[in-house]
């Protein structure tokens, strides 16, 4: 198998394969690897480089010895759960129902995955207009029932926008997923359900969700990730209050670089979130293995 030049042709993939290897793999770890290099060292942003303090992972103890860390962590887990099951419940829902071919639909849906294309930071903006109690459109409706909530400052009725916002924008991502999901199964199983006298619930049921199983996980693992690091909306909106009501880890962490200028401290937030994120990503990887199912 030696080419002219005495080269083997069975490993010309890996040779050409090589340099985007290395490149991927140094723009993949070396942020990592400084990351948790940072985070042993106590490191203050505008302070010189070196002599940088070493103190290992008393770092870490200390930030989740801290409450407010806790609080945002909590608040980060809560927050993440309940949007990704609204998102996905709604999403599946639309796309359940939409599937079929109608006469405009094909406008409908380009229009119903706007929110997912604007910016972040431009989302936030928007629902904090929305949402102001003095100026903003909501509060003008529900005037009419004499009832003006202080939606930004009440810290449940915050957090609930947030969550609203979050839904607003991303139930088209899952609603996407599903609709491609949906017009990829073969339709001779539904035929044959239906012949066999099933209902709509059923063939949904037992049909139509389990083949979309693969595809709903996948898309639950990229919602769950990206809920979990969130930083721009909550941003725009909230900043994290009122208090810690709203602060999302991402946010914290932020803060914690950029406001108190703890770069040490922020380093060792980071590689926590990036375990606890690797660690669920594995876990729901392991419990639902939707490669495996797909192949077969």
């Amino acid at each position: 198998m030696l080419g002219r030049w005495g080269f083997d042709r069975r490993l010309a993939p890996y040779v050409f394969a090589a340099p985007a290897v290395l490149i991927m793999a140094v723009g993949l770890f070396y942020p990592v690897v400084e990351a948790v290099r940072l985070s042993l060292y106590e490191v203050r942003l505008g302070e010189p480089p070196t002599p940088q303090a070493f103190r290992g992972l008393s770092i870490l103890a200390e930030a989740l010895a801290d409450s407010s860390v806790r609080t945002s962590m909590a608040v980060t887990l809560q927050f993440s759960v309940l949007v990704v099951a609204v998102e996905m419940v709604l999403g599946v829902a639309l796309a359940l129902a939409l599937e079929k071919p109608l006469r405009g639909m094909r406008a409908f849906r380009t229009l119903f995955v706007l929110p997912m294309m604007i910016a972040p930071i431009c989302v936030g903006l928007i629902w904090r207009y929305m949402f102001d109690v003095n100026v903003g459109p909501i509060n003008s409706w529900l005037a009419m029932f004499h009832v003006k909530p202080a939606w930004l400052a009440d810290p449940s009725l915050a957090f609930f926008t947030l969550c609203v916002t979050d839904i607003w924008q991303f139930t088209p991502f899952v609603f996407i997923l599903a609709l491609a999901g949906l017009q990829g199964i073969d339709q001779s199983a539904v035929e044959a359900a239906k012949i066999d006298g099933a209902s709509v619930l059923q063939t949904i049921r037992y049909i139509k969700i389990p083949l979309l199983a693969p595809i709903l996980m996948i898309t639950i693992l990229m919602r769950l990730i990206d809920a979990l690091r969130g930083l721009e909306v909550v941003y725009a909106m909230t900043n994290g209050g009122p208090g810690l009501s709203t602060e999302l880890f991402s946010l914290h962490i932020y803060k914690s670089a950029f406001v108190t200028q703890r770069m040490g401290h922020s380093a060792a937030l980071s590689v926590c979130l990036l375990v606890v994120t690797t660690a669920l990503s594995a876990a729901l990887l392991m419990w639902s293995n939707p490669m495996r199912r797909k192949g077969g």
